[in-house]
């Protein structure tokens, strides 16, 4: 609910104080709901398109690097990563992209909404969320942690000198790193 508040004399003013504390949000002068309406509703929708199908695509791999590790393990329930590690993967490693494109990307400068109608053209049709797009970011996933896995395990089984090879925290730590570059990149 959008609502105008205008502090004024006597009852009105009252009503109106308390309709702006009861709506999500207030503004002073109706000049400023062409902003938020041309503007900032556009460029929300888009975001959030993508903070959706990213935050789907972050999870999947992180969770598909040790679905695939599982094949090498034969499934015996050797853990890949430590648990500090899955504790801090959404809270340290992925938060700051979502945040840093929420605040700093536009996608045109804004007088450009406010003469091309065109540009809303991708929410109107819903362009940027469709069901194609989800699952091209779910398949980017899968196979961007077999890569992950792969590559990670063929390294590490290289043999060193005295007969060992990396071990299995080494070869974790090295393919979680590559998760946090990847979904960062």
């Amino acid at each position: 609910m959008i609502t105008t508040a205008h502090v004024g004399v006597g009852i009105q003013g009252l009503e109106g104080q308390q309709a702006s504390r009861a709506s999500d949000f207030a503004i002073g002068q109706f000049k400023y709901l062409k902003n938020i309406l041309f503007f900032h509703g556009r460029e929300a929708y888009r975001r959030n398109c993508y903070y959706i199908q990213y935050s789907f695509y972050k999870n999947v791999l992180f969770a598909m690097v040790p679905y695939w590790f599982g094949f090498y393990s034969a499934f015996s329930g050797q853990p890949l990563f430590t648990a500090l590690i899955y504790q801090m993967y959404n809270i340290q490693f992925s938060l700051f992209p979502p945040l840093l494109f929420a605040l700093f990307d536009f996608e045109h400068p804004k007088p450009a909404f406010y003469s091309n109608a065109a540009l809303y053209a991708i929410g109107l049709q819903k362009q940027l969320f469709t069901l194609y797009s989800l699952f091209n970011w779910i398949l980017k996933a899968f196979w961007q942690g077999v890569l992950i896995i792969f590559i990670n395990y063929e390294a590490y089984q290289t043999l060193l000198p005295d007969g060992k090879n990396y071990g299995l925290w080494t070869m974790g730590s090295c393919a979680y790193a590559a998760i946090v570059i990847v979904i960062n990149l």
